[in-house]
């Protein structure tokens, strides 16, 4: 009888390690953060999380799967990122000068994440899986930025985002944050 009960205690008692999934995704984002979308693997994955290799194909079966979830976290985070930028704005901001510093952060202090974001992102031409996810998140980019602009002006800010970001990270030397606030005061100003 008490061997019963033990045995119920411990099917009730729920994960040893309830953070193991989550510390997993963020280990994914990390290993293609320093090594791109061909070093992500689960042994690499596993390593960087901590855990032993059966716990990320436990809860992640294929490589498809890694990448689904780094995927998905990493827009989730930068999504939250620029709704947090966007939010503390007070109003009457001046958008140009706060866009510029936004951008420039991903280019200095973010940069690790900034080319995972991407590294992610384009992974997404070429496996069609990641696309609802890819898409998902250039609509929050075009409601963050349309919420402090307009819609039509908010979707020009995403494409400008996205695409200055990716040119100024490849860039020797970088943008300055005067420059990258001369393109945002033109492209709000119109021709």
């Amino acid at each position: 009888m008490a061997a019963g009960t033990d045995t119920a205690r411990r099917r009730t008692r729920g994960p040893n390690d309830p953070g193991r999934r989550d510390r997993i995704a963020d280990a994914a984002i990390q290993v293609v953060s320093e090594h791109g979308i061909p070093g992500l693997t689960h042994r690499a994955v596993a390593k960087v999380a901590g855990v032993p290799v059966g716990s990320t194909t436990y809860h992640f079966n294929t490589l498809e799967d890694l990448l689904q979830v780094a995927m998905s976290e990493a827009a989730r985070r930068n999504t939250e990122q620029l709704r947090e930028w966007a939010d503390g704005l007070p109003d009457g901001a001046d958008f140009a000068a706060e866009w510029a510093r936004l951008v420039a952060d991903q280019l200095d202090e973010r940069h690790r994440a900034t080319t995972a974001e991407y590294d992610l992102y384009v992974a997404a031409l070429h496996r069609e899986f990641l696309r609802p996810a890819a898409a998902m998140w250039d609509e929050a980019l075009v409601e963050i930025f349309g919420s402090r602009t307009d819609p039509l002006t908010g979707r020009l800010f995403a494409a400008l985002f996205c695409g200055f970001v990716l040119q100024a990270s490849l860039a020797d030397p970088k943008p300055t944050r005067a420059q990258i606030e001369e393109l945002a005061r033109r492209a709000l100003s119109g021709p």
